[in-house]
C-alpha cells in the first residue's frame, strides 16, 4: 500500500506540474507589438545561415550586434530545443489498420534508448487538456496556382476545428508569416482568403538571400524558418501541415537531384539541334540556381527532428509511388501538358507567359524529370515520417477537402503521451523512442521515433 500510494502521489504531482505548464502558456497575455515584430522579422534566422562546405551543414553567422552568452561559439547549430517533458502524439492501429479507441495511461509502454520510462501524462488527441499549436505552411507560387483556391477552402476545416485553447498560424512560400498564432477564427479565415486574391506571380520580395519571383517557391525555406522561429516551450503539441511539391530541393546545398542528361546520339540533325538548345537551357538554369540557398535538406531534416512538431506533408501533383517507370513517364507527360496549359492561363497577358516555353518537353528529358520528381516526393515523405506524421498526394484540386479532413481526423484520434526522461544528461545526443501498447504486439503505433536531448549550452540560453 505505501508503494502504491507513493506511485499514485507521484502521478498526481506529475500531472499537476503538466497542468501548471499548460495554464502558464494559456495565461500569457497577448502583446500586439510582439506579434507585429514576429510577422515583420519572420525569416530572419535564414539570413544568419552560412553554408559550411567542410561541415556540409548550415551554421549561424556570428552576430555583431548581440553579445554572446556563456558557452556560445562563433558557429552554432541551426536549431536548439530545450527538452524536459518529452511529449509524443501517437496513432494506434489494430492489425486491420483501424484506429484503436479507449486506451489509457496504463496501456502505454515507453522506452528510451532501450530503458523503460514512467509515463507521466496521457490524453486523447481531441482533448482540450493539451492545446494544439498548428501551423499551415502553404506553397502559393505560380506552379501551384491550380491548387490554391481549393486548398484554402479545405484549410478552413482546420480553423473551424480549433478547440477553445488551440492556436493556429499561417506561413506562405514567400517566407512570410501571414498570420501569427491566434485563436481568432475570423482573422485566420480572412488571411486564408487573401491567398486566393493574390496575382499568380505574386509580389517580388527580397529577403536578403533570395528574391522570391520565380516558378520555384521557397517552401523549404519557409518551413525551416517556422521550425526555428515560430514554436517555443509553451507549445505543448506543435503540428505543421506542409503543402508543397518539393521543387525547392533543386536549389539547396548538396542537391539530391541528378544533373540533366545529354541528348541521345541517334537523333536526326534537326532534332539534335533543338535538343542541344534545350540542353543549354537546362544547364543554364542549373548553374544559376545551384546552391542558391545556404542550407541543405539534411539541415531541414535535423531541424524537424530536433523540433517537437508532427509534420504532415501534402504533395500537389502527380503521384509516382507505386508505378512502373513506363507508367511514371506517361503520368509525367500527361501532367506536363495539363500543367503548361494551366501556367499559360494563369499568367495570360503577363511578361512571364510571353517567355514561357510552350514547346512540349522532348522524350529524352522525361526519364530525368521523373527521377527528379520521384526524389523530391521521397524527400517530402521522409520529412513527415521522421516526425511521426505522414505524406499524402493532391493530384486534383478537388481532393483537397478529403486530404485536409484526413489530417484533422488523424490529429483528433492520436493519443498524447508525455514523460520525463530518466536520462537527465544535457549531452545534445539523439535518443530513440519506442512506444508500444501493453499486451497487444499486433498493434501498430505511429509517432515520433527519436528526439534530441538538450545540449549543455541550453541550460544558459533558450531557443
Amino acid at each position: 500500500m505505501p508503494y502504491k500510494a507513493t506511485s499514485y502521489l507521484l502521478s498526481i504531482v506529475s500531472i499537476s506540474i503538466f497542468s501548471l505548464l499548460l495554464l502558464s502558456a494559456i495565461g500569457q497575455t497577448k502583446d500586439p507589438s510582439r506579434e507585429k515584430r514576429r510577422v515583420k522579422d519572420f525569416g530572419s534566422s535564414l539570413k544568419r545561415l552560412k553554408w559550411d562546405d567542410k561541415k556540409k551543414a548550415a551554421v549561424e553567422k556570428k552576430s555583431k550586434s548581440k553579445p554572446k552568452s556563456n558557452g556560445d561559439s562563433d558557429e552554432e547549430e541551426v536549431v536548439r530545443v530545450e527538452t524536459t517533458l518529452v511529449v509524443c502524439d501517437i496513432l494506434v492501429l489494430d492489425s486491420q489498420g483501424r484506429f484503436v479507441p479507449g486506451l489509457n495511461k496504463e496501456d502505454i509502454i515507453v522506452t528510451e534508448d532501450g530503458q523503460e520510462q514512467q509515463v507521466g501524462t496521457f490524453s486523447p488527441g481531441d482533448s482540450s487538456t493539451v492545446p494544439r499549436s498548428i501551423v499551415l505552411v502553404i506553397d502559393s507560387s505560380i506552379n501551384q496556382s491550380g491548387f490554391v483556391t481549393q486548398s484554402v477552402e479545405a484549410a478552413k476545416m482546420l480553423v473551424n476545428g480549433l478547440g477553445p485553447r488551440d492556436r493556429m498560424a499561417i506561413v506562405t512560400d514567400q517566407v512570410e508569416l501571414l498570420a501569427d498564432f491566434t485563436d481568432d477564427k475570423k482573422k485566420l479565415t480572412e488571411k486564408l482568403d487573401s491567398l486566393k486574391a493574390r496575382p499568380p506571380l505574386g509580389k517580388p520580395r527580397t529577403l536578403g538571400y533570395v528574391t522570391m519571383w520565380s516558378e520555384t517557391g521557397a517552401h523549404y525555406s519557409a518551413l525551416l524558418a517556422t521550425l526555428n522561429e515560430v514554436f517555443d516551450d509553451t507549445d505543448q503539441r506543435p503540428i505543421i501541415i506542409f503543402q508543397a511539391n518539393g521543387n525547392e530541393a533543386s536549389i539547396l546545398q548538396n542537391s539530391i537531384l541528378p544533373h540533366p542528361p545529354l541528348p541521345p546520339d541517334d537523333l536526326s540533325q534537326g532534332e539534335m539541334k533543338k535538343a542541344k538548345e534545350y540542353y543549354k537551357r537546362l544547364k543554364r538554369y542549373e548553374e544559376i540556381m545551384s546552391g542558391h540557398r545556404e542550407f541543405s535538406l539534411d539541415d531541414v531534416y535535423k531541424a524537424a527532428e530536433k523540433s517537437r512538431a508532427t509534420i504532415y506533408t501534402i504533395i500537389p501533383g502527380y503521384k509516382l509511388f507505386g508505378f512502373s517507370q513506363d507508367q511514371q513517364i506517361e503520368r509525367a507527360r500527361a501532367w506536363n501538358m495539363k500543367y503548361d496549359a494551366g501556367i499559360l492561363e494563369a499568367t495570360k497577358g503577363t511578361r512571364f507567359a510571353m517567355h514561357y516555353d510552350r514547346e512540349p518537353r522532348p522524350d529524352w528529358v522525361l526519364p530525368w524529370e521523373v527521377d527528379c520528381e520521384y526524389r523530391e516526393q521521397s524527400a517530402l515523405a521522409y520529412l513527415a515520417g521522421i516526425t511521426g506524421g505522414w505524406a499524402d498526394f493532391l493530384e486534383e484540386p478537388e481532393q483537397a477537402t478529403k486530404v485536409y479532413s484526413k489530417i484533422l481526423t488523424d490529429v483528433n484520434r492520436r493519443y498524447v503521451v508525455g514523460y520525463y526522461p530518466s536520462n537527465k544528461q544535457h549531452d545534445g545526443k539523439r535518443r530513440t523512442i519506442k512506444i508500444e501498447v501493453r499486451g497487444h504486439p499486433e498493434y501498430t503505433v505511429h509517432g515520433r521515433s527519436s528526439y534530441y536531448a538538450p545540449g549543455s549550452e541550453d541550460s544558459v540560453k533558450s531557443n
